[in-house]
Formats: C-alpha cells, sequence, structure tokens
C-alpha cells in the first residue's frame, strides 16, 4: 500500500501520546517533529509540510484539547482532520452535464498511463455511474496508441471513436462529439497525446481540443511514483491548460505518497481517483477521510462494505447462510467464496481496511501467499464431485491421488481438510450467534497456510 513508511511512522508516533491522561505543549512539540521527519521522508512538498505541521501545533495545543478528559485522542483527530483536509476534504464527484454528452479531457505526460487509465475510468462509469461511453483515440503521436485503446475498447465491450493518425487530434475529439450525440452516448473520454516532457506544442494542442467544446472535467493523470515531479507536472498542466482534477496511478506500488499529499494543495486541485493494480477494475474514487483514516491505523470500513457489495451476490449469500446452518457448506461453494474475494483485491489490503487490524498480533505484519491460495484451489480442482460435498469419504489413497494431481503433498491435503470442517463448525456458530441462537464463545480456525 501506498503511504506503508508514513502510516508506520505516524501510528509509532500517536501511539506514543494515545493513552496519555495530559498533554504538555513539549509533547505536542516532540510530537510534531516526529511528524514533520515522517511527512519530508515520504516526499511531502516542504511548503505543505510547514503548513500542516503548524496547522495541528495550533489546534494541538488549544484550550479545548489540553483540558480535555481525552487529550492524547483529541490531538490525533485533529491529526486526522487536518490530514483529510490536506487531502481535499470530502470526495469529489465527476461533474456530469444537464445536456449530454459529458466530455473529458485525459491529459498528462507520456508514461503515466493514460491510455489504460482512460479504459478504466470508462469501465468505472459503465458500472458505477450507469453511463454509456465512448472512448475517443486522439493521440496520433504515440506508436500504437490508436490500436491500445481498441484493444482495451474491446476488452471491456466499449465502443472506441478513432479516425487513424492522418487526422488532426482537434478534428477527431468534433467528430468524435458529434458521433456521441447521434449515438445517444452519453460521456466522450477523449485520450489526448503526452510527450516525455511539457512542450508548447502539446499545450497549444490541447488548449485547441479544449477551445472545441468546454470539456466538463479535465483530468491530469499523473503517476504517484515519480514523487515530487508529480507535484511539478500537476502545476504546469494546471497553470497552462486548466484542469479541474486529478488522477493518481499507480498507488498500490513501492511509492512514499507524498504526491497525493502535496497535489490538491499545490494546484487546489481534487484528486478524484486512484489508480490501485494493474486490472481494468483497479480504479477507484479518491475519499480523502477514508485515506487519512487508513494512513493512521483506523481502518476503512466504507471501501470494504463496497468492495463487498460489488461482489458478493445477495441471493446466493442467503443460500450460503443456509448451508452454514445446515453444515451442508461443500467445497464447490467455498472455491466460489475463494474467488470472490479475490476479485476484492489483495486480501493484505483488505486485512488493512479492518479497523484496528493493524494492531492484531500476527496481522501487523501479514502477508498474504497469493500462491498458495492457488494451490488450494488446486487440491479443490482434483477432487471428484462426490469428494467436493462428501469430503468424509476422502480416505487415504484418494487423499494420495488428489495430491498429485494436484501437484501438492498429502500433508496439505490433510490441512485443508481439517481447517474446512473447523471453518464449517465456526460459520454455524457465527450464523447462530448473528441470529440470537447462541452465545458459546467461538475459537477463530486457522487458515494460517495462507499467510506467511
Amino acid at each position: 500500500m501506498a503511504f506503508e513508511g508514513l502510516a508506520e511512522r505516524l501510528q509509532g508516533t500517536i501511539q506514543k501520546i494515545k493513552g496519555k491522561g495530559k498533554v504538555t505543549e513539549q509533547d505536542v512539540k516532540e510530537m510534531m517533529r516526529e511528524v514533520r521527519f515522517a511527512l519530508i521522508e515520504a516526499d511531502v512538498n516542504l511548503k505543505v509540510v510547514k503548513e500542516f505541521v503548524k496547522k495541528v501545533s495550533e489546534r494541538a495545543v488549544g484550550v479545548d484539547v489540553m483540558k480535555s478528559l481525552t487529550p492524547g485522542q483529541q490531538v490525533i483527530k485533529i491529526v486526522q482532520d487536518e490530514l483529510k483536509n490536506l487531502m481535499g476534504g470530502e470526495q469529489s464527484p465527476i461533474k456530469f452535464s444537464n445536456r449530454p454528452p459529458t466530455v473529458i479531457m485525459m491529459v498528462g505526460l507520456q508514461g503515466a498511463g493514460k491510455t489504460t487509465t482512460t479504459g478504466k475510468l470508462a469501465n468505472v462509469l459503465r458500472k458505477k455511474y450507469n453511463k454509456k461511453p465512448l472512448l475517443v483515440a486522439a493521440d496520433i503521436y504515440r506508436p500504437a496508441a490508436v490500436e491500445q485503446l481498441q484493444t482495451l475498447g474491446k476488452q471491456l465491450s466499449l465502443p472506441v471513436f478513432s479516425l487513424g493518425t492522418d487526422v488532426s487530434p482537434v478534428e477527431i475529439a468534433r467528430q468524435a462529439i458529434e458521433h456521441a450525440k447521434e449515438e445517444h452516448l452519453d460521456v466522450v473520454l477523449i485520450d489526448t497525446a503526452g510527450r516525455l516532457h511539457i512542450d508548447e506544442e502539446l499545450m497549444q494542442e490541447l488548449k485547441d481540443i479544449r477551445g472545441l467544446k468546454e470539456p466538463d472535467e479535465v483530468f491530469l493523470v499523473v503517476d504517484a511514483m515519480t514523487g515530487q515531479d508529480a507535484v511539478n507536472v500537476a502545476q504546469s498542466f494546471n497553470e497552462t491548460v486548466g484542469i479541474t482534477g486529478v488522477v493518481l496511478t499507480k498507488l498500490d506500488g513501492d511509492t512514499r505518497g507524498g504526491a497525493a499529499l502535496s497535489i490538491r494543495s499545490v494546484t487546489e486541485k481534487p484528486i478524484k481517483f486512484v489508480g490501485m493494480g494493474e486490472k481494468m477494475d483497479a480504479l477507484e474514487p479518491f475519499h480523502p477521510e477514508r485515506m487519512a483514516s487508513r494512513i493512521l491505523g483506523m481502518g476503512d470500513v466504507l471501501s470494504l462494505i463496497e468492495k463487498a457489495q460489488a461482489n458478493v451476490d445477495m441471493e446466493k449469500a442467503k443460500e450460503l447462510e443456509e448451508k452454514f446452518m445446515t453444515q451442508s457448506f461443500t467445497f464447490d461453494d467455498f472455491i466460489e467464496q475463494l474467488q470472490a474475494v479475490k476479485k476484492m483485491g489483495p486480501l493484505d489490503e483488505l486485512l488493512k481496511m479492518i479497523p484496528g487490524a493493524n494492531k492484531m498480533k500476527g496481522l501487523d505484519n501479514v502477508k498474504v501467499d497469493e500462491k498458495q491460495m492457488g494451490r488450494i484451489e488446486a487440491i479443490i480442482y482434483s477432487m471428484t464431485p462426490n469428494e467436493k460435498t462428501n469430503p468424509e469419504i476422502i480416505s487415504a489413497s484418494r487423499k494420495k491421488r488428489i495430491a498429485t494431481g494436484s501437484g501438492t503433498t498429502i500433508q496439505e491435503v490433510n490441512r485443508l481438510l481439517k481447517q474446512f470442517e473447523e471453518m464449517k463448525k465456526m460459520m454455524k456458530q457465527m450464523t447462530g450467534m448473528a441470529q440470537g441462537k447462541g452465545k458459546k464463545k467461538m475459537k477463530m480456525p486457522g487458515f494460517d497456510s495462507l499467510f506467511k
């Protein structure tokens, strides 16, 4: 996760002050020194760091905090509030036109992932907002840019407007908007050209496209891994072309995250979306308050719920509840659930969204072994339909056959069978408790083989 280093430093700092019955100005001073180092280390703009520390310090040494019953927690709340404000305060929604089509220009330098992000955004608009987007291939300079967008369109089953590479980008954009009106497509996403650096020719072309019809949104796509350069690029594009929002890509990578904390403050333009992976559904609306909670180790339950709702079939969930109660849950059901969870994203990232998970023993540095998940699937796929439904029939010879067929060991097959039985018992207890049918103390079984 992005901000990992920053999160660790800040969480370590706030732990020192959290339980204090009395907080002095010296305590706040020492905490702010640590916070300053943490932000600078995360590559946050120096001017932004100074302003942030000043705001937190002023609020933290106020009378209300010093005389409150839990001053340590009050200071943490202030840090959380100011982090949230630094990243924009509230989520900034897309501005859709009252007179379709809504025109969104995608701008940015080469290598930031602009074309891929255009495809991802179209996918989000269709799924989350129920829109009918049109992808427009207006980058006629980069080799294979048009073909790349057409491939993405095919992959997503979305229309792509292209006039090849011999027609000017301005004319392509003009005809695309007319085509969208005729075909009743309500969002036009224009993938414009990028350069390796900012130049006058690029900026003039973007201004000309913008002059056709004032776009409803101009999204700057920036690679979060470029650190402070991302902030400089955002500032230049904003001053020259005028942007309405930023899309940060590669925020899931090994990045210090300073760009996300600096861009909003420097450009005064909101971060609209963040790219959290390679897949075409790995683009999420940016929620400053949720990101602030995650950085401070307070979890992100709302995002977790949204991911679950997007990937879980409610009818199937009811069926599963019945199966848990009657203990008729099979390996087929299990693998179906495993696939649904995988769609929600990497398991170690999901765990970080659970409040307090970072403080749970054994979960603080947990890494989910995705290969082990593949081994579990292989074992289940090597079973016969009868074995999946009635695992109690799996004898020693059957275990040997399953292990050979899945490329695993008999010990791994035994472990999975044991854990599966424990899980069935636990799920029966959980559903019983949820319906008020039992007050047993539950024991959470392992599935420790997934973790390393």
